[in-house]
Order: C-alpha cells, then structure tokens, then sequence
C-alpha cells in the first residue's frame, strides 16, 4: 500500500546501481529510473572512506537530476534503501556490521564498522540529506519485490556471479533467535548458502584446483561449484552451428588457441554441458532443501511418506541473477532436477519466478 518516491542504492558486485522508484499502491510501481556505475578497481581494495565517498558523490548527482531541479526539493530529508550483498551482522531493519567482504573487496578498515552509518557519514560529507531507512542483502530485497506481487513467495535465490538464497522461517524455529522478543512469527534467513560446504558435495580435483587459485581459497564452495563468472560458457554451450564456429571464435580470441578441430571443438562443448549441468542440479538441491526446511516439498512434514488428503499449498521461489535469467540450458537444467527430485505432482506446486 506504500505510495511516494524513495531511492534505493545496490552494491554487492563490480557495480553498483542507483535507483528512485515511485510506488503507487496497491503493489504497484510507476516509472522506475536507475542508473548503474562500474567500481574502479582501486576503490575495491582502498578506504573505507574512499568508497563510500565515491558512492555518495553519484548519489547526489543522481538526486540532483529529480523532479524540476528547484532548490526546494534538494531541501527535504529522503529515505533511501540500501542493498548491501555482503555477510552482515544485522542489528536492526537499518543497521548492520560487515562480518567480511566477498567477490573482490578486501577494505580493512570497514570489517567490524556499520555499514549504514559509513553511509550517511559519506552523504553528510558531500551534503546530501538522506536517511538509510532498510539495509538488505540482495536476496533479501528480491523476496521483498516478490513478495510484494505475489503473497505466496517463501523464498528467494540469487544465480549469478554469485549465488545465495534468503527464506521465511518461523521465528521459534530459529535457534539463535530464540529469547530475542519479535513481534511476528516470521523472520526472513539470509542463508549466505555459497559459503556451504559438506563431504557430500561431489568435488573433483578441478574445483580442488580453481579453489586453490582463487582469492579466496577454502571459501564460498557451493557458490564455487554453481556460479558463473563468464557468458563465454553459455555462448559456447548454445552454439548450434554444424561446424561450431563460435566456439572456434572464442578459443581462439580469448583463449588464443587457434585451428582448435571440430572433435576437440565438441568436446569443449560437452565440457561446458557437464559444467552447467552440476551446477544447476546443485542450485535446484538447495532449492529442495529449503522446501523441506520448511515444510513445503510435499513429502508431508519430518516424519516422511506422502499425506494425499493433503492439498499442497502453492510455493513461490523469486529467482534473479544472470545464469538463471540468461543462460536457457542452465534454467533447463535446473527445473528437470526440480522435477526429479520433488516428484512431478509436488513439483507442480512450486513455482519458479
């Protein structure tokens, strides 16, 4: 039912995005403007100040640009959103501390440091009088937006350069939660599930070695074994011409690997299909095992076996990023195992969005 204009920042990758949103109404949104920057690479690693400054710099000339540019409108304190896509420790619907950067960032000085607050201390610098009203994980944000249209949304995943998942618990099942006083009976997890690691997740000695030579070795297992870094994959998974000539094109433009034959062509190809395929059995397992969590997969509660009399209630999962979104082959492969692993009569009550 929220109406007015409110801002909101996302920054969680290699770019961040600014965007001013009017909301009407009854879970409507009217002419949505956004505009994206890249990081420069020095500010992932510089200060904490340094960053934030530069990020509250494009805020302002972002705000400035609004409505009819009278002095007036810049007076007034605006509410902003801020999408943080890094663990957090939240302390309350605004507020939160860094536990550690991801994907690339490595500033020192902000690990232990509230986040919001590096944030208005950085607008108040540059004279920018804003509020940060919500601080949310990505995944957070993307079950908030489809929860917002459609009630029935318990779950949001995020496949990308990343991956993570966030779903709604009942609060008395939450362990760590409990003796905290909440006034309702759910409260959204920010699972970080890219960090989940288990013997039971099938490692060869290639993720042994990609891990080995990551920045972050030891680290974000799932997400390494499910994400994707590259769309030169997908371009050579969905290459269906006789001779294979994209493939032919990026081996030898970027891998600078020329006159690659046609059997060795296919076989990269295959390699890609192996890839791909793991990666999205292993997102529609976690998938699965949310579902189950939480009640929701149909096999009728802990104590096993399917109830018939019971009508399955329908489950929505919200889903962004660029594999899933992008990549047909991927989201193919995902909704099979979806379908493999719950059964097809319970797997027609969970909706992927």
């Amino acid at each position: 039912s929220e109406q007015g204009i409110y801002y909101a920042l996302d920054l969680g990758g290699t770019n961040f995005r600014v965007l001013r949103v009017q909301l009407g109404g009854q879970r409507s949104i009217l002419e949505p403007d956004v505009e994206r920057q890249p990081i420069p690479q020095h500010l992932m690693t510089s200060t904490s100040e340094d960053l934030f400054d530069f990020i509250a710099s494009s805020l302002k000339e972002f705000v400035e640009k609004e409505g009819d540019g009278s002095d007036t409108s810049l007076m007034r304190r605006r509410e902003l959103g801020f999408t943080f896509s890094f663990p957090v420790k939240q302390t309350s619907v605004s507020t939160g501390i860094l536990i550690k950067w991801t994907k690339g960032f490595g500033i020192e000085d902000t690990v232990g440091r509230e986040v919001s607050e590096c944030l208005e201390q950085a607008m108040a610098r540059k004279g920018l009088n804003m509020r940060v009203a919500a601080l949310v994980n990505d995944t957070v944000g993307t079950l908030a937006l489809g929860h917002y249209h459609d009630p029935d949304t318990i779950a949001a995943v995020i496949i990308g350069t990343g991956t993570n998942a966030c779903y709604l618990e009942r609060t008395d099942a939450i362990i760590k939660c409990q003796g905290l006083l909440t006034t309702s009976g759910g409260m959204v997890v920010n699972m970080e599930w890219g960090n989940f690691w288990s013997s039971h997740l099938p490692r060869t000695s290639y993720d042994i070695e990609l891990d080995a030579d990551s920045p972050n070795p030891n680290d974000q297992g799932f997400e390494k074994m499910i994400s994707g870094m590259t769309p030169l994959m997908a371009e050579m998974h969905e290459d269906d011409s006789p001779e294979l000539t994209e493939v032919a094109r990026i081996l030898k433009d970027t891998l600078e690997i020329p006159d690659v034959p046609l059997k060795v062509r296919k076989l990269v190809v295959k390699v890609c299909d192996v890839v791909t395929r793991r990666a999205a059995r292993l997102a529609a397992a976690g998938i699965v095992g949310i579902l189950k969590k939480i009640g929701r997969d149909g096999s009728g509660g802990i104590t096993g076996g399917r109830r018939s009399d019971i009508k399955m209630k329908r489950a929505v999962v919200a889903i962004e990023g660029g594999l899933y979104t992008s990549y047909t082959m991927f989201r193919e492969y995902l909704h099979e195992a979806m379908i493999e692993i719950l059964g097809e009569e319970a797997a027609e009550h969970v909706i992927l969005m």
